[in-house]
């Protein structure tokens, strides 16, 4: 057909149907059966939806957008459409990776005005709905919690027959509100059709409300990513000939089951990433907080624990929460001033033993927020803060940073500057604990226009301070990892992936990740505990050896055999570390569920593989896992006693543990044709 424009990246193929109607595209070259679904909805005032429903398609303006022209330049296309009679000119713009990562510009032509209440970045017309959905909810201590579940009947009603000719106006939509991108569900999703004849992956890449929905259509049905809406988030943006919007950047990978999705998400993620120089380093840290001081630290508390991580093989010293304070603290933040009574001689003593034993230094930090006892809360004008109404926002005992603000930004900048000028910091952990509600008004905008403007000014406020300190590295913290997302991660080094306590909690958090957050940048606590058996301080320190290894614990009170398991875990991290950024995830026992007795995670590299897996239970037990046949050597811990690997004739891997209590192993798989094997039989 003369009216199809295919467009291509490496792992995805785009039909865009160019005619006499909207724009409209699916992933499959050769369509024969033409969508109906446009490429771009669009609500404003005075604009809604024919027939009315909650789905954010069947808008008005979306039926009445057409094709102007199109830009190819094979690394990037743009599509411009506009609605006539109305100046309203849409662009959707399309840049290649491993899949795409797309978004939409609107602007008016002419003199009028249009007050926009729905823009979406991409609408993709599906072939059908009777598809798996792969989602996961996300919250404190209990993230990346993910689920498979068919569309329908699962979500979506069918209601099309001979007798009946209209389809359901049902949706299944995911929404996030509030500035905690990731507070309850992660703005990623996997949908698997069940004849295998696609197979999709997305993520929204904002910092702030997203929503996503898929829903039916008389040809199939229809995935639309967005990010703020009127309806969901009280958002709307008032667009004129000088005022155009711009949407929040999504990605989509298509491939042919689970694990090739999450393996195109992988490569696109590091397609999206900012790469500077810094990033390339993958230092090991130590950290100081859990289950170990604990947001107390001291100068006494602290100089044996940094003699001990440097022994342990730590990089970096990070000095966590309560460096600044002088008591209760935490409606106090804001002026980030070291503590007297917890550093007698002054920080700088403890600073000067981090770097004395040959680490970098860390210091927590939580920017956004001023604490309503603060003497900066006086300080510092209403200008500064996100308000409703005229009054300032506040929460928990917080007062919030406007970003937009030069005097809120002033502020971060000389606070940041001056820890890097006084101690050489070379490390943040950049905290966020606070949310800020639905947004704010001021200077007239919607409550949802006024968080998107702040969110993506604290990514402006980040690419400012990398671009003033390109060696400097951080870390992306909201209570653990409330705020996971490509926004933040795509100029951020390391990623907080929970605040859980417990190992084995834990464990199946860790084998998760990946499926949402790049392995190189998944900070997995590793937190032995002194005293504890030796299973269970392995355990530990398997949850962070593959991914980004972060160290705590009492280092300084263990006994020399513990210590030696520190290190050896150390080690066998850094060599995962040497391919680390190459390596893609797979689950060979499906994504862990939260109850799971066995949890596993394999990395999979060209030549070789490495498999974390987790018994949670008291054994002995085994299991069956479907995994290509490789050699198989422990990696962690180096003796795997008590547990057994062996090959059967049908190709699978057979895992058991005669271990009276939960444990855990990390094993390398060489690819390559091999005979049975098995690895350290119990004794």
């Amino acid at each position: 057909m003369d009216n199809l424009l295919l467009w291509t990246t490496p792992d995805l193929a785009l039909t865009f149907v160019l005619d006499d109607g909207p724009v409209r595209v699916a992933v499959a070259p050769g369509t024969t059966d033409v969508p109906s679904q446009p490429l771009v909805e669009v609500e404003a005032v005075g604009y809604g939806r024919s027939p009315s429903s909650n789905r954010h398609v069947d808008t008005i303006l979306g039926q009445q957008l057409r094709y102007v022209r199109h830009e190819d330049t094979g690394s990037a296309l743009r599509i411009v459409q506009e609605a006539p009679g109305t100046g309203l000119q849409v662009t959707s713009v399309f840049e290649a990776g491993a899949g795409v990562r797309a978004w939409t510009e609107a602007s008016m032509t002419g003199a009028g005005a249009l007050d926009l209440t729905f823009v979406s970045s991409l609408v993709l017309a599906l072939p059908s709905v009777d598809a798996d959905l792969h989602s996961a909810t996300n919250s404190w201590m209990a993230e990346s919690r993910w689920s498979v579940r068919p569309l329908r009947p699962g979500h979506l009603a069918d209601i099309v027959s001979d007798a009946h000719r209209h389809v359901a106006r049902s949706r299944y939509a995911a929404t996030s509100t509030n500035s905690w991108s990731t507070g309850e569900r992660l703005p990623v999703g996997v949908l698997v059709e069940q004849s295998k004849s696609y197979a999709l992956g997305w993520q929204i890449e904002h910092n702030g409300p997203w929503h996503y929905e898929i829903g039916v259509s008389r040809r199939g049905g229809y995935l639309l990513l967005s990010g703020p809406t009127d309806q969901e988030h009280q958002w709307s943006a008032r667009i004129n000939a000088g005022t155009p919007f711009v949407t929040v950047p999504v990605s989509l990978v298509a491939g042919t089951d689970r694990d090739n999705v999450f393996a195109a998400l992988t490569r696109q993620r590091r397609a999206v990433r900012r790469r500077r120089p810094a990033d390339d380093r993958m230092p090991v840290i130590f950290n100081d907080y859990m289950n170990t001081l604990l947001g107390d630290p001291t100068t006494e508390k602290l100089l044996p624990l940094i003699d001990a991580a440097a022994e342990a093989g730590a990089d970096y010293f990070c000095i966590d929460a309560g460096w600044y304070a002088e008591g209760d603290w935490w409606n106090t933040v804001g002026a980030w001033q070291p503590s007297t009574t917890r550093f007698p001689n002054g920080l700088a003593e403890v600073i000067d033993r981090i770097h004395d034993r040959g680490m970098v230094p860390g210091l927590w930090l939580e920017p956004e927020v001023i604490g309503v006892r603060s003497p900066i809360a006086e300080a510092l004008p209403d200008e500064a803060f996100l308000t409703r109404h005229g009054r300032r926002v506040s929460e928990s005992g917080r007062y919030l940073l406007d970003l937009r603000s030069s005097t809120a930004r002033k502020h971060l900048d000389e606070t940041v500057d001056r820890l890097i000028a006084d101690f050489g910091v070379g490390f943040f952990k950049f905290d966020n604990n606070t949310m800020t509600g639905p947004g704010t008004d001021k200077d007239g905008t919607s409550l949802g226009q006024g968080l998107l403007e702040h969110q993506r000014a604290l990514l402006s406020w980040l690419d400012d301070l990398h671009a003033r300190h390109p060696e400097l590295l951080i870390e992306n913290c909201a209570s653990g990892a409330m705020r996971m997302d490509y926004a933040m991660l795509s100029r951020l080094h390391l990623q907080s992936t929970s605040d859980q306590e417990d190992p084995l909690l834990y464990a199946p958090i860790a084998a998760a990740a990946p499926a949402a957050v790049l392995p190189e940048q998944a900070g997995h606590w590793a937190y032995p505990i002194a005293g504890t058996t030796q299973e269970e301080f392995t355990l530990a320190l398997v949850n962070g050896v593959l991914g980004r290894l972060y160290l705590s614990g009492h280092l300084n009170r263990m006994t020399a055999a513990e210590l030696d398991l520190v290190r050896s875990a150390v080690a066998a991290h850094r060599v995962v570390l040497e391919d680390l950024d190459t390596l893609v995830p797979t689950w060979p026992l499906g994504l862990p569920d939260w109850n799971d007795e066995w949890v596993a995670l394999c990395l999979q590299g060209r030549d070789a593989a490495y498999l974390s897996i987790w018994h949670r239970r008291p054994g002995p037990a085994e299991i069956t896992l479907d995994i290509a046949q490789a050699e198989i050597t422990p990696h962690f811990p180096a003796d795997t006693g008590g547990w057994t690997c062996t090959w059967a004739a049908d190709g699978k891997l057979t895992v058991a543990t005669q271990v009276l209590e939960p444990s855990a192993r990390v094993l390398r798989l060489a690819h390559g044709a091999v005979t049975e094997v098995t690895v350290d039989p119990v004794t």
